[in-house]
């Protein structure tokens, strides 16, 4: 049995849910979200952070600040908290009030933008960040967006586990945000002893593959801008989904009693619409999902909530009644 005596030691690494009885499509999905900070983002926060500390960037002074939509924020509340530095959080108006809420219970002070003038909400993060970190030595920035260690945590950990498990897997479906996952992943698997096609994620209203952005209320996935530590030449094809699809996506599982988050609903309504476009037979296909449910509860998962925004027909999930899949689009290329 496990015995633990930091949160972040812990992370189920070997979970899959076999999505067959559930969508009908031959699709694994890679359940990340069994550890104490609840997402993937767990892996990415312990390893900036031990970087940072053998590298002597951080002290006993050090006050960790980073821009996250939430579960990245959450992750390095666990983290923060388990080593004794004091985090800030800067997030914005989209967050779950339930992600601010475990961020605060865990010890972080969250500052929230509601505001981005001329700029994205993103940018008025960024803002904010630079602001803190001009304004007190003590401040120490990780950069998810930027920072190498991001993706080498999934190098050295999230690919070799799908590797071990799936020793012949064709197709990985990942979400992309930062892209930490999707560049550790692809840098891995472009090694691997046989080729593993590499399908990216993305929410339509996200800027990360050149489109404009766009309206995005569902945190976790997509960006207002490309990310400094995307390099879409590891990239095979770009999957584009509607935030109504990863809502029906999302309450679908819930049906079959699997709460997941909108990160996971929009990673397996792309594969979803990937593997009815290709119907190829006796693929191995691997979908990671980035959290689980609970967060989402007063957003993804409140009727209300999700009509006053997408409309009646985003709580419909009769598979059969899907509207036509967003485009995709080759990887190496410009999207």
């Amino acid at each position: 049995m496990p015995v633990i005596t930091a949160p972040h030691d812990f992370n189920e690494d070997d979970l899959y849910v076999d999505l067959m009885p559930t969508l009908g499509r031959p699709l694994f999905l890679k359940c990340e979200g069994f550890n104490f900070a609840g997402s993937i983002k767990v892996k990415a926060a312990a390893e900036m952070v031990e970087s940072a500390e053998r590298r002597g960037v951080l002290d006993a002074d050090s006050i960790l600040v980073e821009s996250s939509s939430g579960n990245l924020g959450v992750a390095l509340s666990v983290v923060a908290a388990s080593k004794g530095y004091a985090f800030v959080c800067v997030t914005d108006s989209r967050c779950n009030l339930t992600t601010r809420l475990m961020m605060e219970a865990l010890g972080a002070h969250v500052i929230v933008v509601s505001e981005a003038g001329d700029s994205s909400l993103l940018a008025a993060r960024l803002n904010t960040v630079r602001g803190l970190c001009a304004s007190d030595p003590r401040y120490t920035w990780l950069s998810q967006y930027s920072n190498p260690d991001n993706w080498k945590a999934h190098y050295r950990r999230t690919a070799p586990a799908i590797a071990q498990a799936f020793p012949r897997i064709d197709v990985l479906f990942v979400g992309v945000g930062t892209t930490g996952t999707l560049m550790g992943c692809a840098r891995y698997f472009r090694t691997w002893k046989r080729p593993v096609r590499i399908v990216a994620v993305d929410t339509v209203g996200s800027a990360i593959f050149g489109d404009r952005p766009g309206r995005r209320m569902i945190p976790g996935l997509g960006m207002s801008m490309r990310p400094p530590l995307l390099d879409q030449g590891y990239v095979d094809e770009v999957v584009r989904v509607e935030e109504s699809d990863t809502i029906r996506t999302c309450r679908a599982m819930a049906t079959r009693g699997f709460l997941f988050g909108g990160s996971t609903g929009t990673v397996v309504s792309g594969a979803t619409d990937w593997l009815d476009a290709h119907d190829e037979e006796d693929l191995t296909c691997v979908a990671i999902s980035p959290d689980l449910g609970e967060r989402y509860l007063d957003t993804v998962y409140q009727s209300n909530w999700v009509r006053a925004l997408y409309g009646a027909d985003a709580l419909d999930t009769d598979p059969s009644r899907r509207p036509a899949p967003a485009r995709s689009t080759s990887g190496g290329a410009a999207a």
